[in-house]
């Protein structure tokens, strides 16, 4: 609150000087950029059918395809996807869960994993394998669905 004694003055300018530019002095000049040597750093080429793969990849990517109808959130990003194993024959096996036991999906979803599965070129068989050990818990979502659910 202003006190009624005070007065706010102004002054009317041309122009301003321009700050002094900050200059790195030698002994503290940038010796090596190691973000750019990560960025340029080149991953090896991934194999078809052994773990980690392109195979193994496509089939991860075809999981994150499918959303929880309850949360908008991908299930490979929600931490239902425990493991995905593709052998040398291309038979994948995806070892899952739901977030609940009662999930209204439960009888469906499965079913639309193993679709999804087989859709991957190279895929010539696909095993879903619903458990409830460990149970899902929301330690399992991985930071980006955090941060899309707003909990990070």
């Amino acid at each position: 609150m202003m006190d009624e004694g005070q007065k706010i003055e102004t002054e009317s300018v041309e122009a301003v000087e321009a700050p002094a530019r900050a200059r790195v002095t030698p002994e503290f000049e940038r010796k090596r950029d190691y973000l750019a040597g990560f960025l340029a750093e080149q991953k090896p080429p991934l194999e078809a059918n052994v773990p980690g793969g392109e195979l193994q990849e496509a089939v991860i990517e075809a999981l994150k395809s499918i959303y929880d109808p309850e949360i908008p959130v991908d299930i490979y990003e929600l931490g239902l996807i425990y493991d995905v194993a593709v052998s040398e024959d291309g038979d994948a096996v995806v070892t899952m869960t739901l977030t609940t036991p009662h999930c209204p999906v439960a009888e469906s979803m499965p079913g639309e994993v193993e679709m999804r599965i087989l859709a991957v070129p190279g895929i010539r068989d696909a095993e879903v394998k619903l458990v409830w050990e460990p149970a899902w818990d929301p330690s399992k979502m991985s930071d980006e669905a955090r941060l899309e659910l707003g909990m990070l």
